[in-house]
Formats: structure tokens, sequence, C-alpha cells
């Protein structure tokens, strides 16, 4: 015996004692006061029963009204179990079965009282000092020795005394006790269920809750074990999965106050987009939650989404059916036992003796009044007793009938094997089970296996919990009738029948409980600080795009965002095209240009040996329209698509024709240069000034251009880029990549600069002989055109650089740069070419020779006329002539400058 809880047995003789000595010392008094709370069937082997017969009582009693279906109907499975059990040749062959059951009155407190009962044969008691009134020693009756307990049904109830029963090694199976604390087997290792914990509930409403697209719930429970023990899995397993935040967590107490669940409401209403309400609460705070929501307005609004508590009870919806349609519940998966229905049915006052609260059931069930001592004075229908259960009232079997008769079942199948085991095939218990160890009936407990009242699997894994099976429900109303109908189930993994679901609204869309409605697409998640499934949503901007739901990341350099900027795609590439029109006028000047320069070339061909052709210097003249020709041509590949082969030419033509027309240009202002400043000092002729010097002297500028290019192309071989920062614009539905050859503007500059060097140069040389007279070998239009030239490209260079920040930089630049090559073989073939051009063709009288005269002659006639010039402002235009005439030649053999035709061929 346990002789170290002599507490609890003081407290067991004070109130067992006092009763036994009363019913020896009266004998009037029958036996069953004893047991008026409880009940007791004999048997080999006695089982112990916890049941809420009645609910909590009122203003300090311990006891309320009579529960018939989870009190009753509970109570009674137990009984019809024990009766089968009994009956069964197979099972627990010459053993009987008896029963000691009490009523829990749904309090945990005043349950722990009556579950001392069941420890009172394994206390020591003490009697020495305990006397009858006549002095005698006390005799007392022999408590029952329970080897097993069915129950409790609420959690906190069971709990309360697993606590106990483990210290006296008492095994004990809960139907409908869920809490995922008693999971804990090192601390209620004799507890086990048939039921699942919570925390496969909890698990399977979160599954349910995601499912429906809520991520933004708040959680109600009743005060105690199993309402706050099912919130902290659910919050726990919900924090652990991600997904679904609690926007509030609520806890309704044990005794509210008035207006209390108002409170709750309000409290529900502050965060209004948390819709979805998960509620682990008992039956009686149900119904007052959903009748706060009823009076204040609130029909729905929520979205109800309730435990096994809840399940698919009528209690809690009666007359609040608007309220709860809708409502998702869950129940561990169950069957209807027709067996029960039709033991229960067949109950009566004559028949069912046994059961000491079924006269007051009897009562509940049919509003009537059995006699004078009867629990309902107030009703004015007296009982007959010939009234019957399903006939005269309405009957639904209670959920949980069918894990009480699994209970009572695995009790017995445990005690099966054990006495198989132990006994050996001995009828009746053996010497070895009447004194049965609870440690070793617990093993075997934890070890049967076979199906239930149900047809499903008993089994118990190593922490006593049953595995999760559970059916969905939800609330409907059809056609004005409110039933709950099943729409889907949940082992391991959640199947549900989004079509079976009906809201409120009527509307087939599913409704929401989100905190923050989805990002479109092309919108990042900006969480709230604490709250993950609160978010702002902001636009990936510029040339990002949505990596992921939360973030956003810029594309590679040559890619944009897509439409719908969940991904990148690449920028279309283009180029100039010749349909352009910032295509089509450079060609068309650059065709123009040729045919001019073509039809010049072949009539200087053709009239080759004209005098004025001669006099033009038909060599340097045909290297001058090779430059403007070239100047021409340099407009299509500057316009052509990119290539290695079009970039190189335009690397080669791009100066190259400049530097032809300046070359050839430069050398002959050159030689008129420094044939007039040597005629001023001798009438010797001036080196290199013959045709073949001029064109050495020409190729040799020329040559270094090439060289220049041969370096470039040898440094850096030409090839094609795609420039995707030229059009890169702010918004990336314009940006483009222009193909393009890479030639940078520093390497155009280089390009150019040599021309630009020579045309400079050429230019100081026009200004120096500006003062030859204008019939002396082109030297005035040579000047007029290197002045205009320069015009040309000064322009040119802020038009070039200053779009270099344009989106039309391609377009402008190359325009820009071919127009200004054409301009410049323009304005020297028209100025140099097209009067000569003009007198051969349509003057060819002028086109005659003249006779040649010496060189000395030529610097002495220009010398002269250089003196007319300076002193026609002083004197009579006929006395300088004759004055001029008499200072330098003795004999004036002419009197007028119009002698100057042609002078060097």
């Amino acid at each position: 015996m346990v002789s170290a809880f002599e507490w609890y047995g003081c407290l067991l003789l004070l109130t067992g004692v006092a009763g036994s000595v009363s019913q020896r010392t009266d004998p009037l008094v029958p036996p069953a006061p004893e047991y008026a709370h409880s009940i007791r069937l004999d048997g080999d082997i006695i089982l112990g029963g916890l049941f809420p017969v009645h609910a909590r009582g009122e203003r300090g009693a311990p006891c309320g009204e009579l529960k018939k279906e989870k009190g009753i109907h509970r109570l009674e499975a137990m009984l019809f179990a024990i009766d089968l059990i009994n009956k069964d040749p197979d099972l627990l062959p010459n053993v009987t079965l008896g029963a000691r059951i009490l009523d829990t009155c749904s309090r945990d407190t005043y349950a722990l009282e009556q579950s001392l009962t069941f420890v009172q044969a394994l206390i020591e008691r003490d009697s020495t000092d305990v006397r009858c009134t006549s002095g005698e020693q006390p005799i007392f009756a022999k408590p029952d020795k329970i080897i097993g307990v069915i129950g409790a049904a609420a959690s906190s109830v069971s709990i309360m005394v697993a606590n106990i029963l483990r210290l006296f090694k008492i095994p004990q199976i809960s139907y409908a006790s869920t809490a995922p604390e008693l999971s804990d087997n090192t601390r209620y290792d004799f507890f086990s269920r048939v039921v699942p914990p919570d925390s496969y509930q909890a698990q399977a409403m979160l599954d349910i809750v995601t499912a429906m697209g809520w991520n933004y719930v708040s959680t109600l429970a009743s005060e105690g074990n199993y309402g706050e023990s099912g919130v902290e899995a659910f919050v726990q397993i919900s924090r652990e999965s991600g997904g679904v935040c609690i926007a509030q967590s609520l806890k309704i107490p044990r005794e509210p106050r008035l207006g209390e669940f108002d409170k709750i409401i309000l409290r529900l209403l502050e965060t209004p987009h948390a819709r979805a309400i998960v509620m682990f609460a008992n039956e009686d705070d149900i119904r007052r939650v959903l009748d706060a929501a009823k009076r204040n307005n609130q029909t729905g609004h929520f979205l109800w989404v309730g435990s096994d508590s809840w399940g698919s009870k009528i209690s809690p919806v009666v007359q609040q059916e608007s309220v709860a349609e809708g409502a998702i519940t869950i129940l561990p998966k169950r069957a209807s036992i027709e067996a029960f229905d039709r033991y229960f049915k067949s109950r009566s006052l004559s028949n069912n003796r046994r059961n000491v609260w079924f006269a007051e059931f009897w009562e509940e069930n049919f509003g009537c009044k059995l006699g004078m001592h009867g629990k309902r004075p107030g009703s004015p229908k007296k009982c007959t007793g010939l009234e019957k259960v399903g006939r005269d009232s309405t009957y639904e079997q209670e959920g949980k009938v069918q894990f009480v008769m699994d209970a009572v079942y695995a009790m017995a199948h445990a005690l099966h094997r054990m006495h198989r085991d132990l006994c050996s095939g001995y009828p009746g218990l053996c010497p070895r089970m009447s004194n049965i160890d609870g440690k070793e009936l617990l093993g075997y407990i934890r070890n049967v296996s076979f199906n239930g009242s149900a047809k499903t699997l008993v089994v118990f894994n190593e922490n006593g919990d049953a595995p999760g099976r559970y059916d969905i429900y939800q609330y409907q109303i059809t056609n004005g009738s409110a039933e709950y109908r099943i729409i889907g189930h949940w082992t391991d993994q959640l199947h549900l029948n989004m079509n079976a679901m009906q809201w409120a609204s009527r509307d087939s869309s599913m409704p929401a409980s989100v905190c923050s409605l989805p990002c479109q697409t092309g919108e990042r998640k900006k969480v709230v600080k604490g709250v993950p499934c609160c978010w702002h949503c902001e636009r990936c901007e510029g040339y990002h795009y949505q990596a992921s739901e939360f973030t956003c990341q810029l594309c590679p350099y040559e890619q944009r965002p897509d439409q719908n900027r969940t991904s990148c795609q690449p920028i279309p590439i283009i180029k100039l095209e010749w349909h352009s029109p910032w295509a089509v006028v450079p060609v068309f000047i650059a065709i123009l240009g040729i045919l001019a320069t073509t039809f010049v070339v072949v009539t200087f061909v053709r009239y080759n040996d004209t005098p004025i052709v001669r006099a033009s210097g038909r060599e340097m003249s045909y290297v001058l329209l090779t430059g403007i020709f070239l100047c021409y041509v340099t407009t299509f590949p500057m316009i052509a698509e990119p290539g290695v082969a079009v970039c190189s030419f335009r690397r080669i033509f791009l100066g190259l024709g400049m530097c032809f027309s300046y070359a050839a240009l430069l050398t002959k202002t050159n030689r008129i240069h420094r044939i007039f400043e040597q005629g001023k000092q001798s009438v010797a002729a001036p080196r290199f000034i013959s045709p073949a010097s001029q064109l050495v002297i020409t190729f040799s500028l020329i040559s270094v251009q090439l060289m220049g290019v041969f370096v470039w192309f040898v440094a850096d071989p030409p090839h094609t880029v795609v420039d995707y920062g030229e059009q890169r614009t702010q918004d990336p539905e314009n940006a483009r990549g222009v193909l393009k050859c890479d030639i940078s503007d520093l390497s155009l500059i280089c390009s150019l600069g040599y021309s630009i060097l020579l045309m400079v140069t050429c230019t100081v040389y026009a200004i120096k002989t500006r003062g030859v007279p204008e019939t002396f070998n082109e030297a005035k239009p040579i000047g007029f055109t290197m002045y205009t030239t320069c015009i040309i490209w000064l322009a040119f260079i802020p038009i070039f650089f200053g779009t270099a920040q344009s989106a039309e930089r391609m377009y402008i630049q190359t325009t820009t740069l071919t127009v200004s090559l054409s301009l410049s073989a323009s304005v020297s073939l028209g100025m140099l070419y097209m009067p000569k051009v003009y007198i051969i063709i349509l003057h060819p009288e002028q086109n005659v020779p003249k006779r040649k005269r010496s060189f000395k002659a030529i610097v002495t006639a220009a010398t002269m006329t250089n003196k007319l010039s300076q002193l026609a402002s002083e004197r009579p235009n006929g006395e300088v002539k004759t004055e001029l005439c008499e200072r330098l030649w003795k004999p004036c053999l002419y009197k007028n400058v119009d002698f100057y035709l042609f002078l060097i061929i």
C-alpha cells in the first residue's frame, strides 16, 4: 500500500467512514445512498468511469443542469460496451467486468474529489482513533479496487485526475480529452486516449485555414487546458509553418462577467480584416459568443473555424443559425453505432435502474415530472413511464459514443492479452491477476490493435495518442433548413471539397480573411515589421523585375523587365535603317554627289588635253576628285548594318576621303605660295613644283592617314558592339540597344583629326595666297572652298558632340557626320570644278591654248600686278598702268592686265 499519501487517506476517511457508519447503525437506510452520485456494477475486474453527467454549477453549487447527450449518452455507451464484452465468449471468457462511474459535473476540482474514490483501496487506513457511538471498533466497507479508468471528457479534468492516477499506477483511457499537453509521456505516463490530440487537430485546422487562403486570423479559447493548449498548438504550428498570422488571441474566462462576450466581439472587430476566428472553446462559450455576435449585428462578418468541441453539435447553434452559417468545424472521424441506438431507445425506467441519473434524464428528455420528488417541480405534466426514446422525443446519437466504446474495448483487449499471458487458459482470474500491476497493464494497453466499434483501427503510439483522423463539416442553410454537411476529411493531410462549400453571402467566391490583398504581378511585398502577413505593395520600378515575392532585382544590363515585370527579356536592338528619314537625306545627297563627281571625272577624262583641264593640274585634280568621291561614298558604310566588313570600311573611308581632298588642296596652295614667295626673291623656280613632285607630296600626306588606320586595325581590330546605354531611357519600354561599330568618340576625333589638320593648314595657305590674281591657278576659289569648309565643320562639332545625351544620338550624329562630309565634298566640287565644266561644256571657245611664258615673265607679271593693286587707290587707273610700264620695262608692250590667263601649265 501507498503510505506516502496519507493526506489523501485522511480525506477519504472523513468522507467514507461517515457513510459507512451510517449504513451500519441505521438498518432502514438501503445501501444505495452510498452510491447516490455514482453507478456501481459488480464484476471480477472493476473499471472506473468519469463522465460530465451534469454541467458546471452556478453560485457555488458543484453541479448544474443535466447533460443529456454528453453525459447520459456517453455513460450509457460505457455500460453498453461492458454488457457486450461480458456476453462475448471470445473476449475475457469467464471474467466479468464491473464499473464504478462518477459524475465530474464538468468541473476539474469536483472531478478530483470524485476520483479519489478510485484510489481508496490503495490507501492504508488508520482507524485506531475511530469508534462507533457504542464504543465498538468500526467495520469499514472494503472499497472496490479500480484497475483502470475510462475518462474523462474535458482535458482540464483529465489532467487533474491523471496527476493522481499516475501516483497509484492506474491506467487511464480518455474518450474525448484532446489537449496536446497530455501527450507528454514524462508527466502523464499512465494516460492514453482513443481520440487524436489537438496537435493533430491544430494542424488540420491550420491546413483548412491555409486551403481557404486565409492568412490573417484571430483565435478564441476557453480558459482551461483544452482551449489554451489547443490555441497554443495552433499558434506554434502556424509560426513554424509560416503563412498564417495571428491578429489577436483572446481568452474566455471560466466565470465570465456580464457583457464579457460583447467585449470579446468588439475586440475582434478591432482587426476587421481578420474575419476568420479559430475557436477552441466549450459548447457553452461557443453559444454565447455566437449570441454576442448576433446582438452586435455581425451576422455574416465572422468566419468561424471550430474545433471538435463544436464539431457537429446542435446545442451551440440553436436559435443562432444565421450567425453560425458557414462555420467550418472539425470532428474526429466517427460513425454512428446502430447497435447502441437500438440499445438506448430500448431503455426505460423499469429496465435501467442501474443508472442513478436515468430518472432525471427521463424528466428532462420528455419534459415531465416523476412524482413529488421529481427534479422538475414546475412541470405540469407527469411522466407515465410509458414514454419511449426516439418516439416521444428527438434522438441523435452523441458524437463521442464510438470513442467511449473503443476506450472500454481497448481496456478489455489489454486485459484479455494479459490474462492470456499470465493465466494460460485458467478459467476466470488466476492468482497472478488477483492483484493487477498497473504498469504492466499499461504496457498491454499501449500494444493493443483491433478494429473498433466503427470498424476503424484502434492503436496507440508511444505517447498513448490515437492517430489523427478527422471529418470536416460546414454548417449550411439550404431552403431554410440548417444542417452540418461533411465537406472533407483529414488523415495526415487535408482533402477538401471546395465545391461543396457555401457561404452566407450566397457568393460562390471564397470570403477573404487577409491583412493585405495579394500584390499584383510586378509588385513586391514590403512586410510590416512584426506582422509578416501584412504588407504594402511596391512596384518594381525602372529596370527592376520581381525576383521573388519580397524582392525586386535589377535586370542584366542588356535586358529589361517584361510587361508583367516578372522576368527579364532582351532589349530590342536597333540600327539605322535605309528607309529612315535620317538615312534617306544623306543617301540622296551622296547619290547626287557621286553622280556629279562621276560627271566631272568623265568630262575631265574626255577633255583631258584641253587647256582648262591642263591648267587645273590634271594629276592633282584627279586626286582631289577621288577624295570628293570617297567623301560621298563614305555615307553608305556609315548607314549600312554594322558588321566586321562594314566597320572596317568605316575606319578606312571615314578620314580617307577628306585626307585625299585636303592633301591635294594643301599641296596646291603650298605650291602657289612657294612660287610667289620665291618670285619675290629670285627669278629661279622653286623646287618640287612639277606634277610628279606634287603627287609624291600628296600621297606622302595620305600615307600618314593610312598608317594611322593600319595601327588602329592592329591595336583594336574592328568589331561590332551593342550600345545599351545610348538609348537607356527611364522607361524600359522605350529602351533600345544600338548596334554600332566599336568606334568611340575619341577614335572618331583621331581619325578625322589628321584630315582636319590638313584642312586648317590648307586654309592658312589659302589666306596667305589671297593676293594672287584671281586668274592665277585657282588660289581664290581654293580659299573660298576652305573658308566654307571650316564653317561646315565648325557647325558639325557642337551638333555632333552636343547630342551625346540625346535619345536620337545615333541618328543625329550619323546624319550630321555624313551630311558634313557630303557638304564638304560638294563645296570643293562646286567651287573648284563646276566653273571649269561649265566652260568646257557650254563655252568651248574659251577653252583654247594661249602663248606660253617663261617663269621669269610669269613672276614679273605677277609682281607688276601686285604693285598695280597697291597703287590703285592713290592714282587714276591709267596713270598707274603707264608709270609701272615705264619703270619696269623700257618698251611697255602691254597696256592692260587682262593678258594674264593661264600662266602655270
